[in-house]
């Protein structure tokens, strides 16, 4: 239903409504004239029969029939004559005035004083008088007629000019209707211009607002949808060239390891072999080749050194547990003055890492323990991996000097920009990287990824 014919049909109800009650006040009004004018009519004719009929009554039955067809209709009563028998001598005649019309039984019945009736006796009859209150009731039904008629064209002419009003109050909503619509449909350009009247006007104003904020946020949503799609490919093309340095430190590595370090290893025997040959024979080429040889033997320690920081090869071969195990060892061997725990919390059956997470966390720990010796010099290092749920952990623990403020990092020249490329490829990984005090001193490393990756290659 439309507010326009809900709006109507209220009128109409509240337009009845006053009409039955002015109605009822009327048909209050007509029973109450009704009856004034029946009993009024009533008494006065009942009294000058009373008088008179006695005097004609001394003349005999014929006198006073005479003088009954002389009085002839007396309004508002039906009067009879009846002789000593009850034989009826006289009946009033029929009233002209509206003559073959009544008013309805109910209506008669409601407006109709209670019947009243006297009689009169005679030595030789009777005369009887009754109130007859049909033509005032006839009346009251005209006039009831005619007002419920003017009352019926005053609620039409009523209701034509509410609804005809209402229409064009309602306009305004029919277009707020059509922008809703439009808006709906996926068109956010609509806008509402001026509407007339004061809640129509508010309205408008308040859609366009939201039309104009939603247009905002549609347009920040799509930017946001834009620097997404543009970091996505960020990390995406971050992700590639760490994988191709990989290769390509994995290679370097394998080719110090293969080819230069057997290259260094035939080099000092030959240098070996030389100068057991020349001990007796040439002293000078003895401890040239002697030195050749020391030299070889520094060159395969310093190369045999820089290839784990290029790549942990005994990651690809045999995990990440014993990764972290070698790097603790070689750290313990290359530093004695300091302390090294190493803890292991993780079900290495469940927990199988991919590649991408288990080098990621070597690397946390390979820069945390540099990070730790270098800038913090720690002289103790917890080295934690622990499984919690669906996620890994490699938590680094020293007591050094703490984390470095930025001032004092620029100043030493020891800005951490490994921790920031850890903490772009923890990221691209879906993990979390953070770096914090440690009490009563130090700092704490704490790289958490999820297990997800490895799911896969559970059961290939």
């Amino acid at each position: 239903m439309t507010l326009r014919l809900r709006i109507n049909l209220i009128v109409s109800l509240l337009a009845l409504l006053s009409l039955a009650a002015m109605f009822g006040l009327q048909l209050r009004s007509m029973r109450e004239s009704v009856h004034e004018e029946v009993v009024a009519a009533n008494r006065v004719a009942a009294q000058l029969l009373n008088r008179t009929a006695w005097l004609y009554a001394a003349q005999g039955t014929p006198a006073m029939l005479a003088f009954l067809q002389g009085v002839g209709r007396v309004r508002s009563n039906d009067i009879t004559l009846f002789d000593a028998e009850e034989r009826v001598l006289y009946s009033s005649p029929v009233s002209p005035y509206k003559a073959g019309r009544d008013a309805p039984g109910w209506f008669a019945g409601l407006i109709s004083p209670p019947p009243r009736q006297m009689s009169i006796a005679f030595p030789d009859g009777r005369l009887v008088i009754r109130a007859n209150a049909s033509r005032a009731v006839l009346d009251a039904w005209d006039d009831a007629l005619l007002l419920v008629l003017s009352a019926l064209l005053l609620l039409t002419v009523v209701n034509a000019g509410v609804f005809w009003l209402v229409g064009r109050a309602t306009r305004p909503f029919g277009e707020i209707v059509d922008a809703l619509n439009r808006l709906e449909s996926g068109r956010f350009d609509v806008a509402l211009g001026a509407l007339p009247g004061t809640e129509a006007a508010a309205i408008g104003a308040a859609f366009n607002r939201m039309v104009g904020m939603l247009q905002q946020h549609i347009e920040t949503e799509r930017r946001a949808v834009r620097a997404e799609s543009r970091l996505s490919e960020s990390r995406e093309l971050g992700r590639w060239v760490d994988q191709k340095i990989e290769q390509e430190r994995r290679l370097i590595a394998r080719e110090l390891h293969d080819e230069l370090g057997q290259s260094v290893t035939a080099m000092r025997s030959m240098a070996l072999s030389i100068a057991q040959r020349m001990q007796s024979v040439d002293p000078q080429a003895e401890q040239a080749a002697r030195l050749i040889a020391d030299e070889s033997a520094r060159l395969y320690t310093a190369m045999h050194g820089m290839i784990p920081r290029l790549t942990p090869l005994v990651l690809d071969k045999f995990g990440l547990v014993a990764a972290l195990e070698d790097l603790v060892e070689r750290t313990r061997s290359s530093h004695s003055g300091v302390q090294i725990e190493w803890q292991l919390d993780l079900d290495l059956e469940r927990a199988r890492l991919d590649t991408d997470t288990a080098l990621v966390l070597y690397r946390a720990a390979q820069e945390g323990i540099t990070n730790a010796l270098r800038h913090g010099e720690a002289k103790r290092i917890v080295l934690a991996l622990e499984g919690a749920g669906d996620a890994v952990a490699l938590t680094l623990t020293d007591d050094g000097r703490g984390i470095l403020a930025p001032d004092a990092a620029r100043e030493t020249g020891t800005g951490h920009y490994g921790l920031r490329w850890l903490a772009e490829r923890v990221d691209s990984l879906g993990g979390e990287l953070r770096l914090e005090p440690a009490l009563p001193r130090g700092a704490r490393l704490t790289v958490r990824l999820p297990l997800r990756a490895a799911a896969a290659t559970e059961n290939p």
